[in-house]
């Protein structure tokens, strides 16, 4: 009861009480003990925290079995005393109790390090997490991408940027303010590449399937950092760049669809997935699957077989197919009530006719038949079903976000009949290009693609590629210490005038002296006024 209302004072006094009549208490309840001591409230907080360590020191001196809620507690506890090595060996110790880390174990001493500003000891406790098949999420990641950023290491940040990409993808909104602020430093100015391979940039893009390539920096100079939509064909509206579609992996597309069809195996009665499979290896491969209840139930709780019709017709007629689209039904919504109407019963045949319709059996699950032939069939899968539930979590969060993004047709209807959105022009993901630029998604509430609005990151003074000359146009042909004359003349004169002229003639030298010195150094001196 204590433990229900977040009485911490109450639970301690039972504690007491039980030691005074020499009642021993379980794992759970000091496990109970700890969690109310690591989560008081603000006005008990010191007493309690006090308590919840010396309740702790018991729990080990009485050789009581630990477990990781105990530890995590403990951790939790050494937070608010800035404690991250305590906190930090709350984590290492639980392997010595043949206990396996989660995530939540990791958060405290990645908390303090990442608010004391100790980068090392950070990422220390990120190595221990990945050695032990535990990875950061957003919030871990984002304080690892701060501590990065206070600290001007570039590389660290780089290197984040590039686990946002693979494991986020699209970032929060306080996540995206923390890059911009990056973007905009004097250190993000003053690292980078002035001269790169591009031919190994290229190919480095191809080999990871396109929309990065993980060399590092390129280029230096100013960013110019705007946030801005990208268009129907994924043309960014600020620099206007083409994003790309990251190719899936064929390999994983077919480990994926191997996952499914096991766990639906298992789950299914009577071999009746095992049958889906081989009809559909007789009777595919498909264009595009319809989720059949997903569309007749569209803003209505009767099943409606018309609005499967129009959505098969309308998607076909999208994608110039002859063949149908297969249909995905659970056999109970193809017999009895309205379903025996002359209207109703004609379309079902007209679809059996075609051999586009799959009537799933009593007792299965059809969502494992529309999804199963999408992976199989590599096609479109017409669903608005958001795939979020529990079936979907078994996926995990690597590769079926990205196959969903890129196979997922929503549809909606008009007075007209059925409109679609396709997939994306572009993948919703962080992307760097080849020259260097970034574009990073923001998490957006819209299911509209349209409205999304992107980071776009590019330098103000973008620079040339060693071996690739097709980048540069006539302007960089001209000799560097001539364009840069030229534009310090420009500078000059359009500011200040005919003053400015008389000033710059005198410095001249030391103008001829700092290009000098930039030819040796092969960099650029630049001054922010």
């Amino acid at each position: 009861m204590c433990s229900k209302r977040g009485d911490v004072v109450g639970a301690i006094k039972l504690y007491e009480l039980a030691k005074k009549e020499f009642i021993k208490l379980g794992q759970y309840h000091y496990a109970v003990l700890l969690y109310l001591c690591s989560s008081a409230a603000t006005e008990v907080k010191r007493a309690a925290l006090r308590k919840g360590f010396e309740i702790y020191n018991e729990m080990r001196l009485e050789n009581i079995p630990m477990n990781e809620a105990t530890f995590t507690s403990v951790a939790r506890m050494a937070t608010a005393f800035g404690d991250g090595d305590m906190a930090f060996d709350m984590v290492k110790q639980m392997k010595e109790y043949g206990i396996n880390p989660r995530l939540r174990s990791y958060g405290p001493a990645l908390s303090i390090f990442c608010s004391n500003g100790d980068i090392d000891n950070a990422f220390k406790v990120e190595s221990h997490m990945l050695e032990h098949g535990v990875y950061p999420e957003e919030p871990e990641l984002e304080a690892l991408l701060k501590v990065s950023i206070d600290a001007g290491k570039s590389e660290k940040v780089y290197n984040v940027l590039h686990k946002l990409r693979t494991s986020v993808r699209q970032v929060s909104s306080s996540t995206a303010e923390l890059i911009e602020r990056w973007f905009t430093s004097k250190t993000a100015s003053r690292v980078g590449k002035r001269k790169w391979d591009q031919n190994l940039i290229i190919e480095a893009m191809k080999n990871g399937g396109g929309g990065w390539h993980g060399k590092g920096w390129l280029g230096k100079g100013k960013w110019t950092v705007s946030r801005s939509p990208v268009d129907s064909d994924g043309l960014c509206k600020c620099c206007g760049k083409k994003l790309v579609t990251i190719d899936l992996d064929p390999v994983e597309t077919e480990n994926f669809a191997k996952s499914v069809a096991s766990i639906a195996a298992e789950r299914e009665k009577d071999s009746s997935f095992q049958k889906f499979q081989k009809w559909l290896d007789y009777y595919g491969p498909f264009e595009a699957v319809v989720d059949a209840a997903n569309v007749g139930l569209y803003s209505q709780r009767s099943f409606k077989p018309s609005k499967v019709n129009a959505v098969v017709n309308g998607i076909r007629q999208m994608l110039h197919c002859r063949k149908w689209p297969l249909i995905v039904l659970h056999n109970r919504r193809i017999n009895g009530g309205k379903m025996e109407e002359p209207f109703n019963k004609a379309l079902i045949e007209k679809w059996r006719t075609a051999d586009a319709i799959y009537a799933t059996p009593t007792g299965s699950n059809d969502d494992w038949y529309w999804l199963y032939a999408a992976i199989k069939c590599g096609c479109l899968l017409v669903t608005n079903d958001e795939m979020r539930d529990h079936l979907f979590q078994l996926f995990g969060n690597d590769f079926f976000p990205k196959w969903k993004e890129r196979h997922q047709v929503r549809f909606s209807f008009t007075e007209t009949g059925p409109t679609f959105r396709m997939p994306p022009p572009c993948s919703v993901v962080i992307q760097e290009t080849e020259e260097g630029q970034w574009h990073i998604p923001i998490v957006s509430e819209s299911e509209n693609e349209d409205e999304r609005i992107w980071l776009c990151c590019s330098r103000s003074n973008s620079s040339s590629p060693s071996s690739s000359s097709h980048h540069q146009n006539q302007e960089s042909e001209i000799p560097r210490t001539q364009k840069k004359k030229r534009e310090a003349r420009i500078s000059v004169e359009t500011v200040f005038g005919e003053s400015g002229k008389r000033n710059h003639r005198k410095n001249n030298t030391l103008l001829a002296q700092l290009e000098t010195a930039e030819q040796l150094g092969d960099c650029a001196i630049d001054f922010q006024i």
